[in-house]
């Protein structure tokens, strides 16, 4: 399970007590797979659908008969996890048995006596689910449906583009898309979330970025959209850079939009999701010539403040009982006080491992220190966006959902307009969404396992609101 494939990394590497498949795969590749016995019986792909509090999931295994015995991996395809390791797995006719070691869970099941079916318990996190795995063959296993996936012929212009940020030395790849007509047209620069994405904004399947592209330029609006740093053919170490320095591409791309002759200059703006919408108000702060700022999901509070709240949504949305979500919480606080506070590294690093001994095991605790130290993460978690929020002087709509479990929509949204109007700029409009989830998706609990679950990748209302409000603003 790649950073990307764990949603992003506020929600996936920072919560101290989520289990990252990459920290441990290197380790589980290491050890010997258990004997096999009659491998021919459970060898091959097989498939079966995990109902996990409403939410369903679909996992399959690939298992292989190797030199060595019976190997196996494992995707999560409604997450878009693929390969995950299976650290053991032992066959005695009937019980199949694996260990997935990597995200703490472990499979018994037994083998139906015309070898098509496994049915089983699917262990993991104190709980336990009833799986029953069918034998299918690999190219039989199905894509999450996402109907809202542009076709093409486009009703509009499309072109590969690619941009230079001079003062960092990036090379950008992106897609330029224009209306039909003669213009020029209003345009925005789409600005993603954390975590190394595509122009897409890619993740389980979906592609937000894509659909709300298309429908932007639909109606009427260009819009660019482009690889992060380090990622596609982008150039540049998107590991060794912080949220300021992606302000940098975000703005080199801003200024590109301006060259264009079929977009009008002074009808031209930023949407940033996530962290983007953080980047977005840098932006704007310090670039006259912004007309607008559309916030999706973006954090109105200090990193450390983001960080503490949602592991406390996550938690209660994952149907974890009050008084553990109050541990986890507090624990979260005490760990981001530590790195927010201390100087040294060393010194960090050993408060941390002794606040957390006996709560995270080490496998996870050693990369989990090492992303600490990153310099993003060491940016994020000082940051306030109400600093350059209170420098924004164009107008501004900042939208999320009540059911984001990664910003609090509650929270977030007040202080976003609250540092607007403290930097006296009044043009602001705040939206929740009810149901929607951290990426628009109308959601029931608003839990990440629920975003590959979901056929919907954009709702129409909060598309329909950014274009209409876009439109109002460059009439």
């Amino acid at each position: 399970m790649s950073t990307r494939e764990a949603i992003v990394r506020t929600a996936a590497m920072f919560a101290m007590v989520v289990v990252s498949a990459i920290s441990i795969a290197a380790q589980d590749a290491e050890k010997p797979p258990a004997p096999a016995q009659s491998a021919a019986d459970v060898q091959g792909s097989w498939l079966g659908t995990l109902d996990a509090g409403g939410v369903k999931l679909r996992v399959a295994f690939a298992i292989s008969n190797a030199e060595r015995g019976l190997t196996a991996t494992m995707d999560s395809l409604d997450q878009g996890a693929k390969g995950i390791p299976v650290a053991s797995v032992s066959y005695t006719r009937p019980v199949l048995t694996m260990g997935v070691t990597a995200i703490g869970g472990a499979y018994r099941g037994d083998l139906a006596a015309d070898g098509q079916t496994i049915t089983g318990t699917w262990s993991q996190g104190g709980a336990a689910l009833p799986l029953v795995l069918t034998r299918m063959k690999q190219t039989e296993l199905p894509a999450p449906r996402r109907p809202q996936m542009p076709v093409k012929p486009y009703p509009y212009h499309e072109e590969d583009v690619v941009i230079e940020n001079v003062s960092a030395k990036v090379t950008l790849a992106g897609t330029l898309t224009v209306p039909h007509g003669p213009g020029p047209f209003p345009a925005v620069l789409l600005i993603t979330g954390s975590g190394p994405q595509d122009r897409d904004e890619s993740l389980m399947g979906h592609k937000p970025f894509l659909v709300l592209a298309d429908h932007l330029t639909r109606h009427g609006i260009s819009v660019l959209r482009l690889d992060d740093r380090g990622v596609g053919t982008s150039t540049g170490d998107f590991a060794a850079a912080t949220t300021a320095d992606f302000s940098t591409d975000a703005e080199a791309g801003f200024l590109y939009l301006l060259s264009r002759p079929e977009i009008a200059p002074r009808k031209v703006g930023l949407i940033g999701h996530s962290e983007g919408g953080l980047i977005a108000p840098m932006v704007a702060a310090r670039n006259e010539k912004v007309a607008f700022i559309v916030l999706m999901a973006a954090s109105g509070v200090p990193g450390d403040d983001v960080l503490v709240e949602q592991v406390r949504m996550m938690a209660l949305a994952s149907g974890a009982p009050a008084d553990q979500v109050a541990i986890m919480a507090t624990r979260q606080r005490e760990v981001l006080t530590i790195l927010k506070n201390e100087a040294d590294a060393a010194t960090r690093e050993r408060k941390v491992r002794q606040t957390l001994a006996g709560a995270v095991p080490e496998a996870q605790l050693t990369p989990q220190l090492k992303t600490m130290e990153s310099p993003w993460f060491r940016y994020f978690l000082q940051y306030n966006p109400a600093d350059a929020l209170r420098r924004v002087k164009c107008a501004v709509l900042a939208i999320d959902g009540d059911k984001d479990t990664q910003v609090s929509a509650q929270r977030d949204l007040p202080a976003i307009r609250d540092a607007l109007l403290a930097g006296g700029n009044a043009h602001v409009e705040t939206v929740a969404f009810p149901a929607l989830n951290h990426l628009f998706q109308t959601a029931t609990s608003g839990a990440p396992t629920e975003y590959g679950v979901i056929e919907e990748t954009v709702s129409p209302v909060a598309l329909n609101k950014i274009s209409g409000w876009i439109l109002e603003q460059t009439r």
